[in-house]
């Protein structure tokens, strides 16, 4: 049996390959059978690139329904798909590319002369439809593609999520993994056909990539599929949806608007909340306007969705949920020893959503994996007594921002590396947009006159801008411990208080 996720999806949705699968706003309607030929013609292009089974293929593109078409593409041809945020600069693409060392770079017509020299060894193109891309390449290329043979411990994507160390760390997901996720979210969320999912998030990342296409593919639905959050947009076209996935930041804005209310979401039967904690503030005020109760759930680039609420039972603001089936976790004290309902300690998952490893990364992955094979997650929780599970912080210092990660040690060491500045400190400050803002707070050098903007200004050429802080704190020392350690609890608690 081919464990190749492609055949899994394809396997759901062939039957009706003439139904409509995404539909632009202002653009085409892009059926099944147009989504599988276009893989099919970039499965082609790719092996004529020169990509073989294994090998990585890095993209690093704006959102369009192409898009999907060759992450697909890297599925059927049994290649490694490489997202990477669009916001991502040079410096940053330069490690991702020696570490991945992919084969094809596929990105925006307007960096591919820059990312070229990243990597001479690999093949860069751009997506869209000009002479020489990806897409003229695959224009007189076959539709049917025979569908690579894969074992389910293949590697079919590598997500790099970065650690306290600063080091980015690529998470090697397999076909099974994928499609374990896949199947158990399709029927735990009650996906059908008649489901039309509105699609705002990037594609870079788990949640819009895998959580969201996945579902809409096993199931054969639809997706309204627009390039980027738009408050008003969403609002014209929640009518026509039935699902809506998005971070707490979409929810934060819709209620931001004024005339948002229960005859927007007439339709819609489900309301996922992810990658960030939803503030229990944000979940009533939704309800209350609405008449919809958001269902949250818990899950990280290493492993996919582990803890959701349920949809036919309570959902409860602040908790993760219940442990999805063949998903199991538990929360242990520093001995390693279960905890009691009430008691806070680390969350440890294991499953076979769970990823194989950190690509190489040998050491790093033992490290993160217990004897009994448990996977240290670096989150605290709780349990509360009826089973349901609340997470409580962050063991790693995760600043999670619109629903993107960002960890402070990568920035600190860019700061930190400015002509003026003695030593920094990242943290998150509640948000009431962003859930979280980046916030710096730096240590200048005796008679430097370094300011805001130009430390700003500095990091903007150098990081992604989700990453930017948004505020910056000069002061004259960080507060420490007996051990020598930044106290970045007091940080938080002191700017947090300024920002309220």
């Amino acid at each position: 049996m081919n464990a190749n996720l492609y055949a899994l999806l394809h396997d759901h949705f062939r039957e009706d390959a003439e139904q409509p699968c995404l539909l632009i706003p202002g653009g085409p309607v892009i059926h099944y059978d147009d989504l599988d030929a276009m893989s099919g013609r970039i499965a082609h292009a790719l092996a004529g690139a020169g990509c073989r089974p294994g090998d990585r293929v890095a993209a690093q593109i704006d959102k369009c329904w192409q898009a999907l078409a060759l992450y697909l593409a890297c599925l059927r041809a049994g290649l490694v798909y490489l997202p990477l945020n669009s916001g991502y600069q040079k410096s940053e693409l330069a490690y991702f590319f020696a570490d991945a060392e992919p084969s094809v770079i596929v990105c925006r017509p307007d960096v591919a002369e820059s990312i070229a020299p990243l990597r001479p060894q690999a093949t860069v193109l751009t997506l869209d439809g000009a002479a020489g891309t990806l897409l003229e390449r695959a224009a007189d290329r076959p539709a049917t593609f025979e569908t690579v043979t894969s074992r389910p411990n293949d590697l079919a994507a590598i997500v790099y999520t970065s650690g306290t160390t600063g080091r980015s760390k690529g998470a090697m997901l397999s076909h099974r993994n994928l499609a374990s996720n896949a199947l158990t979210l399709v029927e735990q969320w009650g996906f059908t056909r008649g489901d039309v999912l509105l699609h705002a998030l990037p594609i870079y990342h788990v949640h819009g990539l895998f959580v969201a296409c996945h579902c809409v593919l096993l199931s054969g639905s639809r997706m309204l599929w627009l390039p980027k959050f738009d408050a008003k947009q969403v609002i014209e076209l929640l009518p026509h949806a039935t699902v809506m996935m998005g971070v707490p930041t979409f929810y934060t804005r819709l209620l931001a608007e004024g005339a948002f209310g229960e005859h927007d979401c007439r339709n819609i039967r489900l309301f996922v909340s992810g990658s960030a904690p939803l503030l229990p503030e944000t979940f009533a005020e939704f309800h209350t306007r609405t008449g919809r109760t958001i269902l949250e759930r818990y899950g990280m680039t290493e492993t996919g969705m582990n803890i959701a609420n349920p949809l036919g039972g309570e959902r409860i603001a602040g908790s993760a949920g219940l442990p999805l089936p063949g998903v199991s976790v538990r929360v242990v004290d520093d001995d390693g020893r279960p905890c009691e309902p009430g008691a806070v300690g680390a969350i440890q998952v294991k499953g076979p959503n769970v990823f194989g490893g950190y690509w190489r990364m040998p050491d790093k992955t033992r490290e993160e994996f217990t004897a009994d094979g448990y996977f240290r997650t670096g989150d605290m929780g709780e349990w509360l007594p009826n089973g349901y599970l609340k997470i409580v912080g962050r063991a790693k210092d995760l600043i999670i921002t619109g629903g993107l990660n960002v960890y402070p040690k990568e920035i600190e060491e860019k700061i930190d590396a400015l002509p003026g500045v003695t030593e920094s400190a990242v943290i998150g400050v509640p948000d009431p947009d962003l859930g979280e803002a980046v916030t710096a707070v730096v240590v200048a050098r005796a008679g430097c006159t370094l300011s805001e903007g130009e430390l700003l200004s500095a990091l903007k050429s150098e990081i992604a801008g989700f990453k930017v802080p948004k505020r910056v704190h000069f002061v004259t020392d960080l507060p420490r411990n007996a051990m020598g350690k930044v106290q970045k609890n007091v940080l938080r608690e002191t700017y947090s208080r300024r920002s309220g």
